[in-house]
């Protein structure tokens, strides 16, 4: 077993992981990035469209552009990079804490770090997440792995596709099977709202023509060896209409139901997770309820641009360097979801520095107003033009805004949509 020291490891080597261990590295921490696939990037190697970097690099980039400029900030850095590494164990009560890693080229590793960062990502959610029923087909897969498939292995996993969840890796499929020349028949959506961005909702169904069936659920896969088409039912007032049923055909069914934080290896360590995100618990400091363990990006919670994942983790890379340095937090407020909110992150507020929180709405809703409360009493407001479940939120709150609360005891800061 080969053993080596950091001040600091950072489990994954996505948009996430990387920005996070440059942070480490800057502030002048020993630290170590561990990736399971060969190489760093994570999904964005395989997201070939345009799209990403508006924010981070003010220019549009494919996955793998957006990838490669995060990693070419690596470069001149003291960061250690394991890929093909795959972290099994994680002891974080230790001090310092151990992780056990299995790499084809180095055997067993045991990592000693005073800190961890987790950056796993997320995964996609499956047939049996939702439970559709009918036998089990060839020609079923979740949106990603097609995606993969026609990406990165160079196949086309059939030609007659219908797409179940309106997901923004199913809506980006839609448009990518329509060019290597299948035919998407439909996305079939549960909600009365689509799932993903508005601007996928455009570019790729609507300039392809491509049907979208809201409040529609999937009640049947049909077909024993290979698909043969879906049943389709309409739903009224929340109730299934069966006699406004229909079907139909198609080869394959590509699932867009959601991502999920891939904490199995969070909740082994102990790390206390939000019911609503599925992601762990945070603190101003980005911080988890074990001491030294960081979260950020996807496995805190499903962003919707990798952008805001590159900027959440800066700061936890940030945090986690101070945290090192011995700071901690004089001062916070627990934060409260209010009417309309589904969640918030992080769960708690610094009073003594500026706070970036991000929420997703339970509503679609124009002319919305969101509203921030201390203690019961609104402090600041801002007006939305547009809101949707789909498209996550920023706010940002300093200690001018959060001066009500510094002194009271066991202040709550409240988020709310109305």
């Amino acid at each position: 077993m080969k053993e080596m020291y950091f001040d600091a490891v950072v489990i994954g080597g996505g948009a996430a992981g990387m920005a996070a261990a440059q942070e480490l590295d800057q502030a002048g921490f020993s630290c170590a990035i561990i990736e399971r696939e060969e190489q760093l990037g994570g999904i964005l190697t395989q997201c070939i469209h345009n799209g990403f970097g508006l924010i981070e690099f003010k220019e549009e980039l494919t996955g793998p552009e957006f990838a490669e400029r995060v990693e070419e900030r690596l470069q001149g850095t003291t960061i250690r990079i394991f890929t093909a590494t795959t972290v099994m164990e994680m002891e974080t009560t230790a001090d310092p804490k151990l992780l056990y890693c299995y790499s084809a080229q180095w055997g067993i590793l045991r990592l000693s770090c005073r800190l961890v960062v987790l950056a796993m990502g997320c995964r996609e959610r499956n047939r049996g997440n939702i439970r559709i029923p009918g036998d089990r087909p060839a020609g079923v897969y979740t949106a990603g792995l097609a995606q993969r498939l026609v990406n990165i292995e160079g196949y086309v996993p059939g030609k007659d596709i219908v797409i179940i969840g309106s997901g923004d890796i199913g809506l980006i499929m839609a448009r990518r099977m329509s060019w290597v020349g299948c035919k998407v028949h439909a996305v079939v959506e549960i909600l009365p709202y689509p799932s993903g961005l508005t601007r996928n909702i455009v570019q790729c169904l609507n300039d392809f023509d491509i049907p979208l069936y809201l409040s529609h659920l999937t009640t049947n896969i049909i077909g024993r060896d290979r698909v043969e088409g879906v049943e389709i039912t309409p739903i009224e007032n929340g109730a299934l209409m069966h006699e406004k049923a229909f079907t139909i055909p198609c080869d394959t069914v590509l699932l867009s139901v959601g991502l999920v934080p891939e904490n199995e290896l969070s909740k082994v360590a102990g790390v206390e997770l939000n019911p609503m995100t599925n992601g762990p618990q945070v603190d101003s400091m980005l911080m988890t309820n074990v001491p030294g363990v960081f979260a950020c990006g996807n496995v805190l919670h499903v962003h919707d641009l990798v952008d805001y994942v590159v900027e959440e983790s800066r700061r936890a890379g940030a945090s986690a360097a101070q945290w090192l340095k011995g700071r901690r937090p004089q001062h916070e407020a627990r934060l409260k979801v209010g009417a309309n909110v589904r969640y918030v992150a992080p769960g708690r507020v610094d009073l003594q520095a500026d706070n970036k929180i991000y929420l997703r709405s339970l509503i679609v809703k124009n002319d919305a107003l969101l509203e921030v409360k201390v203690n019961s009493r609104v402090v600041k407001s801002q007006k939305k033009s547009h809101i949707q479940p789909s498209e996550m939120i920023e706010l940002h709150l300093s200690p001018k805004d959060l001066e009500a609360a510094i002194g009271a005891p066991d202040p709550l800061v409240e988020i709310a949509i109305n």
